[in-house]
């Protein structure tokens, strides 16, 4: 699908940025201020007209679930009639291609947040079939304040699958682990994940029962 095209809208991670600006950006973050998370309200709100299903992932997902991540961009999940009704509705009207040709990748006009699309049916890490892959947002989502989040069940599963058979993405198995380690999940929690996956929740879970070095010292 040729999308329409729009003046370029300047990327918001490449904005110079000072020091104190730094500082002042990681603090309306973390307080869900600022463009990315006024973006992400704008786009939810957006989906929500269009009648749009969608589930945030990635590192806003993780804050929603008590693990607290910065990030330069949004991650969405929609099924591939959302992103084709997306395209139709939005692209050109608010929102851009991120690069000549993208179809996934968006910026909103205003901020100039990048915003990426992954699809129903797309599998994790490798992007190989595998038992485990991206649900259908309908089916995996929960409220957050106002925002559709992908559940936490999904969200493990999904890092879990990633991690397992993509080398660059251990960074997921790191994600599984300090979730396990905030949230103090039980080992009975594998039993609501996918069973190709139940192993490595395990000894994950295993390995999150050594002393985290951030603790030392503390009562």
């Amino acid at each position: 699908m040729k999308l329409m095209a729009e003046p370029e809208v300047r990327a918001y991670e490449q904005r110079p940025r000072n020091a104190f600006q730094i500082v002042r950006e990681a603090g309306e973050y973390f307080m869900e201020r600022g463009d990315i998370y006024q973006t992400l309200r704008d786009l939810a709100r957006d989906l929500n007209d269009a009648e749009i299903p969608y589930a945030v992932l990635g590192a806003i997902a993780l804050a929603q679930h008590g693990l607290a991540r910065m990030t330069m961009d949004i991650d969405i999940l929609l099924t591939p009639d959302g992103l084709s009704a997306f395209q139709s509705r939005y692209v050109g009207r608010g929102y851009v291609a991120a690069f000549p040709g993208a179809e996934k990748t968006f910026r909103a006009a205003g901020t100039g947040v990048r915003i990426e699309v992954i699809t129903t049916g797309e599998y994790p890490g490798d992007g190989r079939p595998k038992p485990v892959s991206f649900p259908n947002p309908l089916e995996a989502s929960m409220d957050a304040g106002g925002l559709r989040v992908i559940t936490l069940e999904s969200l493990i599963e999904l890092k879990l699958a990633s991690g397992m058979t993509a080398a660059h993405r251990r960074r997921d198995l790191a994600d599984v682990q300090d979730l396990l380690r905030t949230l103090r999940l039980p080992p009975e929690f594998a039993g609501r994940l996918d069973s190709s996956v139940r192993a490595k929740y395990h000894e994950i879970w295993e390995e999150a029962q050594t002393a985290d070095p951030f603790d030392e010292g503390q009562t």
